[in-house]
């Protein structure tokens, strides 16, 4: 029998193999498949000629199917840019961040730090009554039956951070390190939202108001692409960001006008609430990202 030390040392030398062939592919080869990527996802939201707006139900439909061929298309990047060594050592569904081992830590671990991020809008709800509708049959029914409602909380984070993490991620981590690649992906992931201008060019939206709009929406979608990209390299697995990131679409950005027109306590309590939220999930987003926590040995060993 093998004692504690030969086993250690047999898991160091695994991680270390893996670790060393993650960086095998050059930098334009991982760099242009994310770009191809972030082109084929926007430009498949355009092939279709609708003279109706975004949330026509028309429109959402041809989006679901176009979107649906670049998700099928996207791991074939993965596959045939990725290094031929990394791709006989490790399984390739474990490359896209599918795997069974530290799920339901992905599941439950980071969903919960982000409701941790969100303590002081969620408060802000409870005093609007509408964490109620959450507990109402009714609701449920209606939201899935509402297009729209299916778009933002379930197709848009499975494509997006399928395409944008689970099939991009694994490429620049073979050319950069983790921390590298967690800065870099949400570039691309950034830059695909700026289409929304001319969306709202589209709709008589003045263009200083529409630029304004489309940077704010740039910085917003970028520092949530660091996050969600940090998360898929911690846990390893897509999931995390998924559920986030369906999460963040449900919450959208504070009201900070609801949070004025509370109550005094109340919003002394939900300015309290937030600090604590905030503070909290800085100090706790290494240590609830431990890579061990989820049995992640691939992207993320430092």
């Amino acid at each position: 029998m093998k004692n504690l030390s030969e086993t250690e040392a047999e898991v160091t030398m695994k991680e270390n193999v893996v670790q060393e062939s993650l960086p095998q592919i050059p930098v334009v080869t991982s760099v242009s498949c994310c770009f191809v990527l972030a082109v084929l996802y926007v430009g498949s939201l355009y092939i279709w000629s609708s003279k109706h707006n975004r949330d026509h139900p028309t429109t959402i439909k041809r989006r679901f199917a176009s979107v649906s061929m670049v998700m099928l298309a996207a791991p074939f990047f993965v596959y045939f840019f990725s290094s031929p060594e990394l791709l006989s050592r490790v399984p390739f569904p474990t490359l896209l961040g599918f795997r069974l081992e530290g799920l339901w830590q992905a599941v439950v671990i980071p969903y919960s730090l982000t409701v941790l991020l969100f303590l002081g809008p969620i408060f802000v709800n409870m005093q609007n009554e509408s964490v109620r509708s959450y507990f109402d049959l009714d609701y449920w029914k209606g939201s899935f039956s509402s297009i729209i409602w299916v778009r933002n909380h379930v197709i848009a984070p499975l494509s997006e951070e399928f395409v944008f993490r689970a099939c991009m991620m694994p490429l620049i981590l073979q050319s950069f390190s983790p921390l590298v690649a967690v800065f870099i992906t949400p570039l691309f992931f950034g830059v695909a939202h700026l289409h929304h201008i001319a969306e709202r060019l589209s709709l008589g939206v003045e263009l200083s108001t529409a630029l304004l709009i489309g940077l704010f929406q740039f910085i917003y979608t970028t520092l949530f692409g660091f996050y969600s990209a940090f998360l898929f390299a911690r846990t390893g697995h897509v999931v995390a960001p998924i559920l986030v990131h369906a999460f963040c679409n449900h919450m959208g950005l504070p009201d900070l006008q609801d949070l004025w027109q509370q109550d005094l306590w109340r919003r002394v309590v939900a300015i309290v609430l937030y600090l604590v939220g905030f503070i909290g999930w800085i100090f706790l987003v290494p240590l609830a990202t431990d890579p061990s926590i989820y049995d992640n040995t691939l992207y993320w060993n430092v």
